[in-house]
């Protein structure tokens, strides 16, 4: 070894110390933190509105107006209020060379809830600076621990539910990866016990309080032993705690396979795995439903929860004049959970069947992404007329 290399690997080393102090003080205050909020003995819940950039504003905007004439009575009393908030652009984020601008930040914490719109993350090769993933930020942020992303499809027997462990693993650190050398790139994955643990226990009390039979825990325990062996001896020590649901465990490789096997798949039920895995095999859950356009996700923590589209921001559709047309679909499955979150099941499940009645049987209009399809706004008002007539 030279003293190029020598030095290079002095100052590597001095730099992973540094991330895994503040792993180390992350770890010791999520442990500290024991409360989730009540929303019942709130005088006034706060949903924040977020749009994002791209067709984020559009689709966030259409999911607000759902969310405003749904809670209408809430609002009158209020009992619910909502807040714009703006700034999240990734104009803006590169402007202050922050995931998430300060003010925005503090926006973000005056807020119980908030809905979400999708935002653009730069990447390798696109000429723009390396920020974090302003998902990833907020999540961290606000100790958004728990992403969670129902998929169901009757006809074909899937009823899964995701528990994706929302704030370590593989994204913990993600952007703050050490290039050695011009030889030599090192990543870092994380994996603490409160952050498995709770995950893990979020994961068997939906699954014993829904009446779902089976936890399958997903790792790939097998090769990466340290990280992913600690998630799943955790998860399974939890899991003794629930004797009446069974638990499995799978690697992400064979799971992914599985869920193509019109036999096997239907054995699923809840999954727990984490953040890395979680997130590229609930997209391809997704599709099963129709596509991540059709799906929702929910990022829930003790204090904080920020509902989401699971989608992206698409860019292309804003240059290219289609940001109209944007489907606000995985949206709206979002507001459904947003609703649930905060205790009003009996206005989310009058959304949820608005919309499989919209989405899937009536189905009087349709949203292409184009002009062969109808608007964004046309579907909320379709949407919304739908929860009427059903209603009656």
């Amino acid at each position: 070894m030279n003293d190029i290399e020598k030095k290079a690997l002095d100052e590597a080393v001095e730099k992973f110390r540094g991330l895994m102090e503040t792993q180390l003080e992350r770890a010791k205050r999520i442990k500290a933190e024991k409360e989730f909020t009540d929303y019942k003995n709130l005088d006034k819940i706060v949903i924040g509105i977020c749009g994002g950039d791209g067709i984020g504003p559009i689709i966030t905007k259409e999911s607000q107006r759902v969310l405003e004439f749904l809670l209408k009575d809430e609002v009158a009393s209020g009992k619910v209020e909502f807040k714009v908030i703006d700034g999240l652009t990734i104009e803006n984020r590169v402007k202050c060379l922050k995931a998430i601008p300060d003010d925005v930040l503090e926006e973000l914490k005056a807020c119980h809830v908030i809905l979400k719109g999708p935002t653009t993350t730069p990447h390798q090769g696109d000429g723009m600076p390396n920020i974090e993933s302003a998902n990833v930020a907020m999540r961290k942020a606000l100790d958004l621990f728990a992403n969670m992303r129902p998929v169901k499809v009757p006809e074909e027997g899937i009823d899964w539910t995701f528990f994706r462990e929302n704030t370590e693993g593989g994204y913990a650190v993600g952007s703050y990866g050490v290039n050695i050398t011009d030889d030599l790139a090192v990543d870092f994955t994380v994996a603490s016990e409160e952050g498995c643990e709770r995950i893990a226990r979020l994961a068997y009390e939906y699954a014993r309080n829904n009446k779902k039979e089976k936890v399958s825990i997903i790792t790939k325990a097998n090769i990466i032993k340290t990280t992913d062996g600690k998630f799943l001896n955790i998860a399974k020590k939890v899991g003794e705690e629930y004797p009446e649901i069974i638990t499995d465990d799978w690697f992400i490789d064979i799971t992914t396979a599985k869920l193509i096997d019109p036999a096997r798949r239907k054995d699923f039920k809840v999954f727990v795995l984490p953040n890395l895995y979680g997130d590229i095999i609930t997209d391809e859950a997704a599709e099963f439903q129709g596509g991540v356009g059709t799906a929702g996700s929910a990022n829930i923590g003790k204090k904080y929860a920020m509902f989401e589209a699971i989608h992206g921001s698409a860019p292309r559709m804003i240059t290219e004049g289609r940001g109209k047309y944007a489907d606000p679909c995985s949206m709206l499955r979002a507001t459904v959970m947003l609703l649930s979150h905060i205790g009003y099941q009996d206005k989310a499940e009058a959304l949820e069947k608005a919309l499989d009645k919209c989405m899937f049987e009536e189905k009087k209009l349709t949203i292409t992404g184009r002009d062969t399809g109808c608007t964004c706004e046309e579907f909320g008002d379709y949407v919304m007329d739908t929860i009427t007539s059903m209603s009656k």
